[in-house]
């Protein structure tokens, strides 16, 4: 596991923040389209009768892509060390230090914060959030 200074997180930040934008879009999107197919799969599984397999087909090619993009964002922070905490929110912790007593603690950050501000204990969670410096 990959630990982070907060001076580092934030030097991560502008590759963090792009996985992350593609990401919470990548959700959404395939949020969305799982919606749209929710009633196509309602069907095949009463009997199929009238659904024209093309916009089916291409429905569920849409959906993939957006699992895959959602996949390939997802990768990508592993790859850096982040852990992505909701996928949704864009809500992300980088592994860290305490200074004073040696724990892991997580650095917080979700997408629309400027910079990398906050840490919560491992327990503690996005409400248990404070502020940085340690």
């Amino acid at each position: 596991m990959r630990l982070f200074t907060p001076e580092e997180a934030n030097v991560a930040l502008p590759t963090v923040r792009s996985a992350v934008e593609r990401l919470v879009a990548a959700r959404r999107s395939l949020s969305e389209l799982e919606l749209r197919l929710a009633p196509v799969r309602a069907r095949v599984a009463g009997n199929g009768g009238g659904l024209h397999p093309g916009p089916v087909g291409v429905l569920q090619e849409e959906a993939a892509a957006a699992a895959n993009r959602l996949r390939e964002a997802i990768e990508e922070l592993d790859h850096l060390g982040v852990q992505v905490k909701d996928p949704d929110t864009g809500l992300v912790d980088f592994p860290a230090r305490h200074p004073a007593d040696g724990s892991t603690v997580l650095l917080c950050w979700h997408l629309g914060e400027p910079d990398v501000s906050w840490w919560h204990t491992l327990e503690g969670g996005f409400a248990g959030r404070k502020p940085l410096p340690f």
